[in-house]
């Protein structure tokens, strides 16, 4: 693989950091950088700008509003925005269930729900987890029955992030009897989060911010014309949506720039008359971590370019969302090691918004405990890193039946 940029991605390079430097917000530079939470309305101000750009989604085809870049420049961009501080775009709907819509969907669904995703007007949560189905989703117990031209959904879907801010729910019903196979009983449904019947209760985590949330179906009515396919094939569905989560979730630039302001912050701590980047156990966890990366970031651009000749991501989305959380939570470990003391002193009501104290070391260690703690769901969400390594003993290995 040639790693070498050409002039054409050069100039590209340059287009996308004048773009950073002169549209992304202080206010949400500052706050992504930081680690701090951001407000829905952040989000959406930011993806507005990227659509005004034409920006907004990268990976989508260009009739729907994608930017046809390759695959290098879809890593460019991603490296810069990180580089940048500029906050990921929540993935819910533009990253996740828009793809299902322009694969599976009707043109009417196309028309009708794209162009919102798009221009960020309608948030999305994703409807898959239970109280008793997780890792095993294909156990869930939400169902959809028919009647007439309409669904009833009666269930509970859990860990639903940032569900209180949401217009859309995409989920997983099972439309099928006790005599149909799991899998082929499931079928994915779009509700609109304003119906009658939706409860949404709230689960704060650690540091105190309501990040996800319990949503209960109580004989909700939802059209047929929201049913994406045929049903009883959401299943086929969901595991399209998954690949491209668990694509995503090794978060690369994200985590190279965490790693550098590990790198940066290490230089500026004591140990014991020198500085913790020159303690010989220190400097080798990091360089362990920065090849990892490396490793983990060659992987994710092989990935990539054959998603960019029109493949879909494979068994290889289980490698990089394995590899990706596992570094990301290194990451973490480190950060709390340089923030020591100074990160330990914490009520998690002070930083549901900000930082309500003064800091009396680095204003970023105050937060390396909390995101330590809050990080560790990811090797569990998307489908948790044990699953992960049966599908690719299943796929790869060609191991387990």
């Amino acid at each position: 693989m040639d790693t070498r940029f050409s002039q054409e991605e050069l100039v590209f390079r340059d287009r996308v950091r004048a773009f950073l430097q002169a549209k992304l917000p202080e206010d949400i530079r500052r706050r992504t950088l930081r680690g701090l939470h951001l407000e829905k309305n952040d989000y959406v101000r930011w993806q507005k700008i990227l659509y005004q750009q034409g920006w907004a989604a990268p990976n989508w085809p260009e009739q729907y509003g994608g930017t046809g870049w390759s695959a290098t420049c879809k890593a460019i961009w991603a490296d810069e925005c990180a580089r940048a501080g500029a906050p990921e775009v929540i993935p819910f709907g533009m990253k996740m269930v828009a793809p299902v819509i322009y694969s599976y969907g009707t043109e009417e669904q196309k028309q009708r729900f794209l162009p919102d995703i798009l221009a960020s007007n309608a948030w999305w949560c994703q409807g898959y987890s239970e109280p008793n189905a997780g890792s095993d989703l294909a156990s869930l117990k939400t169902t959809a029955a028919r009647d007439g031209d309409h669904y009833i959904v009666n269930g509970t879907k859990t860990w639903t992030t940032l569900a209180q801010f949401a217009d859309w729910v995409f989920c997983l019903v099972r439309t099928g009897g006790p005599e149909v196979k799991d899998q082929q009983a499931i079928s994915f449904l779009l509700i609109d989060m304003h119906s009658p019947g939706i409860t949404v209760s709230p689960i704060r985590t650690l540091d105190g911010y309501p990040e996800v949330n319990e949503v209960h179906f109580d004989n909700v009515r939802v059209p047929v014309e929201n049913r994406i396919g045929e049903e009883g094939r959401g299943w086929t569905y969901a595991k399209v949506l998954l690949t491209h989560e668990r694509t995503g979730i090794a978060r690369v630039p994200q985590t190279r720039r965490r790693l550098e302001d590990a790198r940066a912050r290490a230089a500026e701590t004591g140990d014991g008359g020198a500085s913790l980047l020159e303690n010989p156990v220190f400097a080798q966890k990091l360089a362990e971590l920065e090849i990892e990366l490396i490793a983990l970031e060659y992987t994710e651009l092989r990935t990539l370019a054959a998603v960019n000749t029109g493949q879909a991501p494979g068994p290889e989305s289980s490698i990089l969302k394995i590899k990706g959380t596992e570094v990301a939570q290194q990451v973490d470990e480190l950060q709390v090691e340089i923030a020591g003391y100074h990160g330990m002193p914490f009520v998690p009501e002070q930083f549901r918004e900000d930082f309500g104290g003064t800091p009396v070391g680095p204003d970023t260690a105050a937060t390396s405990w909390l995101r330590y703690f809050n990080n560790r769901k990811a090797s569990i969400y998307g489908g948790s890193n044990e699953i992960q390594k049966n599908i690719i003993c299943k796929a790869v290995l060609g191991l387990g039946g």
